[in-house]
This record gives C-alpha cells, sequence and structure tokens, in this order.
C-alpha cells in the first residue's frame, strides 16, 4: 500500500478515524454460487483467539469475528454484494477470509469508535495491522454493516470494534465523513455464478480491472516491483494480496509465482491454494487446478470455495460422478444451473455409450459433440470417443487430426484415473483407441506401445486384452511380409500380409502391400482390387493409386488409368513422372475413341474384342448396348438377327457384341458366367443389366434408355 499521505496516528481527527474504520472493514459471507478468485485475508484462528482473551482479560477491547475479514479487492467499485455465509457441521459460520465474496457494511457508534482509536494509539502508533485480521485492510468503497444473524460476532466478550491504523484509502488521502469517494459509480459484480471458477478475468462479461485504485501500472516495471516488494516480504497475506492484484490485471504467470511462494511460507492454509488453482486454470493448466483444489479441500474439506471450483473443472473433465460429489455438498446450496449442465452432460454421455454398443457411429460422433458444447470442453474420453468415431467411419484423416488435439490430464489428481469410460478405465481408453488408429495409420510400433500402457492401466478389461493382441498380430504380419518382400518371396509375403488382414480388415497398409506382391506375380487383377480396397478405407492414398494405374495399364484400361493419374496430379503437382504417365494414358485413350468412333453405328452390331476398345466404347456419349455372346450358343444366335433389327430402329443407340470365349479378359472384368447377357451403359454408368431376356423385356429396355 502507498505510504504517500500517510499521517502520524496523533494526528488523526475522529472523523477521519471513523470514515477509515467504515471503508476498510466487510463482513466476509460466502456465497455457494461464487466463481471468483478468492482473495479477502485470511483470519487466523489463534489470532481470533487471542482477541476474545484479550478483550476478556482487560487487553485492548477486539471484536474478533469468524466472518468479518479485510477485503483486498482494493477495486472501489462501490458495489454491495450479500450472500448467504455456509455452516460447517457443527452448526457454526465457515469462514475463509482468503476469498473475495459478497459484503455489506456498517458504520460503528461513535463511542466504539473512539475506544477503538483509543487502543489502537496506546499500543502501536502508526502500525499498519489489524489485530484480528492480520493483514492490511484495502479500501473498498462500500458502506458496512454486520447482521448479527450472520455471525459477525463470534462469542467475543466485548462488542467494541478495534478501527486499523494506517492509510486505508486507495488514493493515500483521507476522507472526511459525508463527502463522496472518488471511486466509479459503476457497479461492477463480483460473482454472478453464472460462469466457471477461475477462468481467467474474475469480472463478469470479460471486462478486467482497472489498477486505477490500486496503486499499480498496468506495465511490465510497476508488475516488476509488485513481484518485487512480495519477494522481499515473509508475509504470506501481503505476498498473497500482491498475488491477486496481478491476477485481476491478467498476468496469471506472476500471479502464480507469488502464490506459489505464499503456500511455500503457509503450505496449510487452503485459500492460497484455491488462489493458485485459479491461476492455473486461467494458465489452461487445468489438471494442476485440479489437483490444488484437491489439496485445498484436504486442508479443510468444509471450504466451499474449492468444492465449487472443483466441481466446475470435473465437469470440463467430463467426469460426472466427481463434479457431483464436490457440486452437492450436504449443508451446501446447490449452483442449479451448473446442476443443470452436470445432467445435461450425463444424458448425452449415456447415448454416446448405447451408440457405441451398437456401432451407430453417426450417433455416437453426434451424441459426443453435444456433451462437449454441454461444457466438457477438456475431456480426453470424449475426444477419444471423437477419434473412434471417425476410425470407425473410414475417415483416418479427420480421425488422425482429432487424435492431436486430445487434451492432456497429466499430474490430474487420484480422482482423475479412477473414473470408468465405456466399461474401461478412462485413460486406458485414450489409449485404447490410439492404438487403433496409430496401427490403421500404418505406425504399427507405436500402435504396440499405445494398446501396452492401455493394458498396464486396465488388464483386465477384455476390450483392451483384444486390442493388445490384435496389434500384436498384426504387426508381426506386416513385419514377416515386409522380410518375405524383401527376399523375393512374393506369393509368401501375399501369405503374411492376407494373414494380418484377418485381424484388420480395414488397414489400407496392409492392403496396398499385397497389391504390390500381386503385381510382382502378373496377377494385375488381384492386385486392382487390393488398391481399390485401400482407396476405400483411405481415398488419395498416393501409393495405391500409382500403384492402381499401372496394373490397369497392364489391363488396358485407359479410362481408369487416365482417373487414377489425374487424382495424383492434383496430389503431387509438382511430380514430371506422373505428369508424364497422365499425358501418355490421355494419348492412348483418345486413340481408342477415335477407333471406336470411326465404327458405323446404326447400320449393324460392332463387335469388340480388346478390353480398351471395350472402355472406349461403354464411355463414348450417350447410349451403348452390349450383347456379351457365345459364338456356339444357341440362345446366342437365336437374339442375335433380333440385334440387328435394334440397331436399325434405334439409330441413336450403339450396338456391341463381345465374345467371352474370344475375350475373357472383358469377360472377367464384367462379371460375365450366362449367356445372352446384355448391358446397358449411359456415358460410361451401367443402367441395366439383363440375362436371358425376351425380345419385348430387350427392346422396352432399349426404347427407354433412348428416352433418357
Amino acid at each position: 500500500m502507498s505510504q504517500t499521505g500517510r499521517k502520524s496516528m496523533p494526528e488523526l481527527s475522529f472523523d477521519s478515524l471513523a470514515t477509515r474504520f467504515r471503508d476498510s472493514l466487510s463482513c466476509d459471507q460466502n456465497k455457494p454460487d461464487f466463481k471468483e478468485l478468492d482473495l479477502s485475508s485470511p483470519v487466523s484462528p489463534l489470532k481470533l483467539r487471542g482477541a476474545v482473551n484479550a478483550g476478556t482479560a482487560g487487553g485492548p477491547a477486539t471484536a474478533a469475528t469468524s466472518s468479518c475479514s479485510s477485503s483486498s479487492s482494493g477495486s472501489g467499485s462501490g458495489r454491495v454484494i450479500s450472500t448467504k455465509l455456509p455452516k460447517k457441521p457443527d452448526g457454526k459460520p465457515n469462514n475463509h477470509s482468503g476469498e473475495l465474496t459478497g459484503y455489506s457494511e456498517t458504520i460503528p457508534n461513535a463511542s466504539e469508535t473512539l475506544r477503538s482509536a483509543t487502543a489502537m494509539r496506546n499500543s502501536r502508533p502508526g502500525h499498519r495491522r489489524s489485530i484480528s485480521a492480520g493483514a492490511p485492510l484495502i479500501y473498498s468503497g462500500g458502506n458496512f454493516s454486520c447482521a448479527s444473524n450472520n455471525g459477525c460476532s463470534n462469542g467475543a466478550t466485548s462488542g467494541t470494534n478495534l478501527l486499523p491504523s494506517g492509510n486505508i484509502c486507495p488514493t493515500g488521502k483521507i476522507l472526511k465523513p459525508g463527502l463522496p469517494t472518488r471511486a466509479s459509480s459503476r457497479t461492477d459484480v463480483l460473482g454472478s455464478g453464472g460462469v466457471n471458477y477461475g477462468h481467467g478475468n474474475i469480472m463478469r462479461g470479460g471486462v478486467k480491472l482497472s489498477n486505477a485504485g490500486h496503486g499499480v501500472d498496468d506495465n511490465a516495471g510497476g508488475n516488476s516491483g509488485i513481484v518485487k516488494r512480495a519477494m522481499a516480504t515473509s508475509d504470506p497475506e501481503e505476498v498473497k494480496k500482491a498475488g491477486n492484484e496481478l491476477y485481476r490485471s491478467g498476468n496469471f504467470v506472476e500471479a502464480l509465482s507469488l502464490y506459489d511462494r505464499a503456500i511455500s511460507i503457509s503450505s496449510s492454509n487452503a485459500a492460497y491454494r484455491s488462489n493458485r488453482a485459479a491461476a492455473l486454470t486461467a494458465l489452461g493448466r487445468l489438471a494442476e487446478a485440479a489437483r490444488e483444489c484437491e489439496e485445498a479441500v484436504k486442508l479443510d474439506p468444509g471450504y466451499a470455495r474449492a468444492h465449487q471450483r472443483l466441481a466446475s473443472l470435473y465437469l470440463r473433465f467430463g467426469q460426472v460422478d466427481n463434479a457431483q460429489r464436490h457440486l452437492c455438498l450436504p449443508g451446501q446450496q446447490v449452483d442449479q444451473s451448473e446442476l443443470q449442465k452436470l445432467r445435461l452432460l450425463e444424458k448425452h454421455l449415456n447415448r454416446c455409450a448405447e451408440a457405441r454398443k451398437i456401432s451407430d457411429w453417426k450417433s455416437a460422433l453426434r451424441e459426443a459433440d453435444a456433451a462437449i458444447a454441454v461444457g466438457a470442453d477438456f475431456s480426453p474420453q470424449l475426444v477419444a470417443c471423437k477419434v473412434e468415431a471417425y476410425l470407425k467411419l473410414n475417415q483416418l484423416e479427420d480421425a488422425e487430426s482429432t487424435l492431436s488435439s486430445i487434451p492432456k490430464l497429466e499430474g490430474c489428481p487420484p480422482p482423475c484415473l479412477q473414473i470408468k469410460f465405456f466399461g474401461m478405465a478412462g485413460e486406458a481408453y485414450v489409449h485404447y483407441v490410439r492404438a487403433q488408429v496409430e496401427m490403421a495409420s500404418g505406425r504399427f510400433e507405436n500402435a504396440v506401445a499405445a494398446a501396452e500402457k492401455a493394458s498396464v492401466i486396465d488388464y483386465s478389461n477384455a476390450q483392451v486384452v483384444r486390442v493388445l493382441n490384435t496389434v500384436r498380430i498384426v504387426a508381426r504380419a506386416r513385419s514377416r511380409g515386409n522380410d518375405l518382400f524383401s527376399s523375393g518371396r512374393f506369393s509368401e509375403a501375399c501369405s503374411a500380409y492376407g494373414e494380418g488382414l484377418k485381424y484388420d480388415s480395414s488397414n489400407y497398409i496392409l492392403y496396398c502391400n499385397r497389391a504390390v506382391c500381386w503385381s510382382k506375380l502378373g496377377l494385375w487383377e488381384q492386385s486392382v482390387e487390393d488398391c481399390t480396397q485401400a482407396l476405400n478405407i483411405q481415398p488419395n492414398y498416393t501409393k495405391a493409386l500409382f500403384r492402381r494405374a499401372v496394373s490397369n495399364e497392364k489391363l488396358e484400361r485407359w479410362a481408369e488409368v487416365v482417373k487414377d493419374y489425374e487424382t495424383l496430379r492434383r496430389e503431387l503437382p509438382g511430380d514430371n513422372e506422373v505428369a508424364e504417365s497422365l499425358r501418355q494414358a490421355q494419348r492412348t485413350l483418345k486413340k481408342c475413341h477415335r477407333e471406336v468412333y470411326g465404327m458405323k453405328f446404326g447400320v449393324e452390331v460392332e463387335e469388340v474384342s480388346t478390353l480398351d476398345k471395350f472402355k472406349a466404347a461403354i464411355y463414348s456419349p450417350g447410349i451403348s448396348v452390349v450383347h456379351f455372346k457365345e459364338a456356339s450358343n444357341e440362345l446366342c444366335q437365336e437374339i442375335s438377327p433380333f440385334i440387328n433389327t435394334l440397331c436399325v430402329r434405334y439409330p441413336s443407340v450403339k450396338f456391341f457384341k463381345v465374345d467371352v470365349e474370344e475375350c475373357l479378359a472383358i469377360a472377367k472384368a464384367e462379371s460375365i458366367r450366362t449367356v445372352p447377357t446384355f448391358k446397358i451403359y449411359k456415358n460410361g454408368e451401367k443402367v441395366k443389366e439383363m440375362v436371358r431376356p425376351s425380345h419385348q423385356l430387350l427392346e422396352d429396355s432399349v426404347r427407354n434408355s433412348s428416352s433418357l
């Protein structure tokens, strides 16, 4: 506190003493739904006892109270906040004077003031500490009153109040009775009960307190001075008050260092721990904040503010049971808004669990998002649930990006580790999901490590045991397949990769590795199939796209080749090899189109004998009808003249025939098992397929298709 304008005690008039007494005392009443930083000065029980004894033994008369304490806010807001003082189990008021709470104040009568002033002058003139409070009183700018039914007197035999000495005005001036203060007329409420505890700014609406009235500049030099002065004192209350001032101005790192020092001086003070939790929360270190609050309630199990702060933190962690245990304390008023959030969170968690049981991953994802929106924005398990849902929906990129954003609760208190999520330990579930994502992404060693961590935490859980066994088997299969491939034993490598796919059928890495083995064996169709499986799981996977394009080149499927190279070109715009392969594939496809367009449509049915010409034919604009036949089949011989008739009747339709005995590649590619079979295409897309149709059905289908 500034020493400017300070007068010696003998020079103080009765009026100024009365005014200072009125402007400094506060009745500490702890409102359960306050969610602000603990900021006022604690009252030592030993000093209280000593003050009471002194009053009865004829010493300086002091009214020791359990709920009246000095405020360290110094805000000068002029707002009066009244709250209900919680009771301890024994029925006595529960005071924690290290917190900033509501208060109402009144000026004592003149005789009491005079006796208090005389007592101070006879003791230590100019001394700035109150006998009962143990810390200097900071001007708050409000009127004073202490209702007797709120426990402002705690058994003291004397009703005399002690007037603290020293300058109690923030400007360093002594105010005269009846004159208005210089505090702002704006009424800031220091705790509305509608926000989370310790989220940084302690003013409602995100408005920071001005340092006017605190004697502190917002610049770095002013903050440095506060820290130096606080570090130089051994009084934990002075250190704590300096920390509070820094906290209010948004300097959370410096405030935290001062709370640390206050705790090092007085480690058994619950309010210091709670204030440290507020600073940690503002810095985003929520797990440490929860641990500090747990320490605070261990030191004082009836400390309502720490319980409320813990409830808010556990709600953000998505832990319903832990939050409810601290929110619903016996004898304490429950914050209904927080309770409503908690019930809504529980509802979404239950729905999420039900959706997961039946593998309804879209619903699980929706309910996880809803739970986070309720307030569980720092829950590793809920984010992990979203990751698992994305993985099961084959949205691996979303799964990986979400996995990287899982909050870390390192150093959290034991209750955090004891929660269950989907039937397994909460921390184990996060590792369980991580193991699956790592394996799906081809990071098999990481997958094994994550699964082993989950097993250590929850070794008896069936889901954890199953995923651990799976990742170990798949990792071994992949490693063995790689070794066999390197040795040129491609057929055995295919078998090894296939063994891994039995346990993880959605692993696109294993599919692509086996596709390479098939291509080495000249089995291009199998290579294309495995590449397609890999791309169904991980679209735009460049290795699978390139391998499929090469395999389709061997099968002369130039339209598919062009598609894959065009996708690769978008994914790898600077790759010259891809650009050249695309140009060659496009030239070859155009050449095939020219050959097909040179046929005389509408005159006779043209025969297609190669796969690339077949693809070019069906991808040509308009309607194409393909007759799959065998020369020796009687039904095919019987229907062939009718096809020639249709060719004349519908000149806008292109008719082709394919002898499946001579063109096995086409028959296999189109899965032809019975002849005659007819397929109708429009711009490359199959419109209809008919096996052994009647003449009437065939013509109706051609006519309807031509009108599309």
